[in-house]
């Protein structure tokens, strides 16, 4: 999963029906995701990862062909320079797709949720860093109090979530490097799958010769759920780039808690996953953190109207 960096929106413009039911629908199917990776938990991560590539390349390059953008593609591909930072990017969100599988695999499914929750947070804190961006006080109050929440879990649970940090830090370098890609959102995902594909398919080629593949292997139930990982994976992120072009980023930035709302609420009832009373107290603190974050994203975005 997950929530890819913000394309550019007009900040004053307003939001519109087709942009917010596309981004629900982006937001709500990463949401599910965990129900259909768990039903694939049998198999290796890897394996996964290499059919969520090899899958999600014929739907990608379909979409580009119907919106006319192939020649943004080809251009991509002759530039050493953006394909330099596209093999940047496919390696992080390969990192990411990879953590992500096993914890749902690994009944670790409320790291991930914590995971995401963070992100925003993380990606705050990197622009500060790296970036020269200044944070305001009630940011900084966010930051640090997820960072507690981190300490708390460290501590109480006598474990860090490396998980849930290593979600977070995956997406938040592959946010800030797909930032850096001189192509839209669709293109730059084509590219990266193009990127992983000989790789992916070399992968699943020794699977399948030394019989430890699950692909077409017997079982018809593997086969299908392998296929339709291209469409798990490239559906949302489509349905996510075409819906924020007609949203504000307020509206995009508070949208983005539902999937880590639903992956929460999908690890504590229907997986069953311990809450403990680590999470009890964690869970609440980086709540708390994304309130006051959303707080200051609202006030910057009505300064800068006004």
């Amino acid at each position: 999963m997950r929530t890819p960096p913000a394309p550019n929106v007009n900040p004053a413009s307003g939001d519109t029906a087709q942009g917010l039911g596309f981004a629900l629908g982006a937001y709500v199917l990463w949401g599910f995701l965990p129900l259909y990776l768990k039903a694939v938990s049998h198999v290796p991560a890897a394996e996964i990862v290499a059919h969520r590539i090899i899958w999600a390349v014929p739907i990608a390059g379909a979409l580009l062909i119907f919106l006319g953008r192939t020649r943004d593609i080809r251009t991509a591909l002759r530039s050493p320079r953006t394909l330099a930072m596209g093999c940047v990017t496919a390696a992080l969100i390969t990192f990411n797709w990879g953590i992500y599988v096993w914890a749902i695999a690994a009944d670790r499914t409320l790291d991930a949720a914590l995971g995401y929750y963070i992100n925003p947070l993380f990606s705050v804190a990197l622009g500060a860093l790296l970036l020269g961006e200044k944070l305001d006080k009630l940011q900084l109050a966010a930051v640090a109090l997820a960072l507690c929440a981190v300490v708390v879990l460290a501590t109480t649970l006598g474990a860090v979530p490396w998980a849930a940090i290593g979600l977070t830090v995956s997406w938040g370098f592959y946010a800030l490097a797909k930032k850096q890609l001189p192509i839209g959102p669709n293109q730059g995902f084509l590219l990266e799958v193009l990127i992983l594909l000989l790789p992916a398919l070399a992968y699943v080629g020794y699977l399948t010769a030394t019989g430890q593949g699950h692909f077409m292997a017997g079982n018809s139930t593997d086969t299908w759920l392998l296929l339709g990982c291209g469409l798990v994976t490239a559906v949302p992120l489509i349905l996510y780039a075409n819906g924020a072009k007609g949203l504000r980023l307020t509206t995009i930035g508070v949208l983005q808690y539902i999937a880590p709302t639903m992956i929460f609420l999908v690890a504590v009832f229907v997986f069953k996953e311990p809450f403990g009373q680590a999470r009890m107290i964690a869970f609440p603190m980086i709540w708390g953190a994304l309130v006051l974050y959303t707080i200051s994203m609202i006030r910057q975005m009505r300064g800068r109207r006004a």
